[in-house]
């Protein structure tokens, strides 16, 4: 399936900014899942200063704001051929070794909660089942309901507060398979959704290893694994390792930002 992206994320400040360097995360890279055809990041009111890649393999630009404005824009967008495979990623890897993705952050931390959802894993005889439960446990324990939750609440916050985004399903999911004791990891991306081409957020979801199969897609938002709809951008430990955007800034001032999206075939 052919994907048209267009992500544009446009930062307005109250006052001039003295100095603002942010992390992009907006290119999706040629895999077994998906060839980029054609992909470009326009920058209005500061420039990219370097590009990289991470100790995960993702893309990162770096941009910084001209010094003074008060607004910088950032407009990703480009045309990405997409596969279905059922969800398997496969036996790829990178730099970071498996047993780096079994380690909690402070986002992934499990608590009481967590635990108790991550014993449905080893409920079914199989893990791919098992997974697929937990999925469909947290869906169910965690309605997906936006406006209750921030970028950096826990997992197990979320959970305790009972309605979730997808950030927060796929930070759970990944702290649940950890507990369960399978390396899991956040991915985020891009989904073409059903009649609607106009978005507010990008996705994310998880994906877990297993022995047999490699790395292997769960959207608990959606209660399917990845397929053709998804574009792969960037993997980490949890939502801030493949955040988007993040960065940091100094001045005084209140600073807003709005982002809108389109996804289309």
């Amino acid at each position: 399936m052919e994907l048209s992206i267009r992500h544009k994320t446009e930062y307005a400040y109250e006052a001039p900014v003295g100095f603002a360097l942010q992390k992009v995360r907006l290119h999706p890279l040629d895999s077994g899942l998906q060839t980029v055809h054609r992909w470009s990041l326009d920058v209005t009111g500061g420039k990219v200063e370097a590009s990289y890649s991470d100790h995960y393999g993702n893309h990162v630009d770096l941009v910084s704001a001209e010094t003074g404005t008060q607004k910088l824009q950032l407009v990703a967008s480009g045309v990405v051929q997409t596969r279905d495979t059922a969800g398997v990623v496969g036996k790829v890897y990178g730099c970071a070794p498996l047993w780096h993705f079994a380690q909690n952050t402070p986002l992934t931390k499990a608590g009481p909660q967590i635990t108790v959802l991550a014993e449905t894993v080893g409920a079914e005889k199989d893990r791919l089942d098992g997974l697929h439960a937990l999925s469909a446990a947290i869906l169910k324990t965690v309605p997906y309901e936006a406006g209750h939750t921030h970028s950096s609440t826990p997992a197990e916050e979320a959970v305790n507060v009972g309605k979730a985004v997808c950030q927060d399903h796929a930070n759970i999911f990944v702290s649940a398979a950890r507990v369960a004791g399978l390396p899991a990891r956040y991915v985020s991306g891009y989904l073409l959704m059903n009649e609607t081409i106009d978005q507010d957020a990008s996705h994310a979801w998880a994906e877990v290893h297993l022995d047999d199969l490699g790395w292997v897609g769960f959207d608990v938002s959606n209660g399917v694994s990845p397929d053709e709809k998804y574009i792969r951008i960037a993997i980490g430990r949890d939502a801030h390792d493949a955040a988007p955007v993040s960065g940091l800034r100094s001045g005084s001032g209140a600073e807003s930002m709005m982002v809108s999206l389109q996804v289309q075939q």
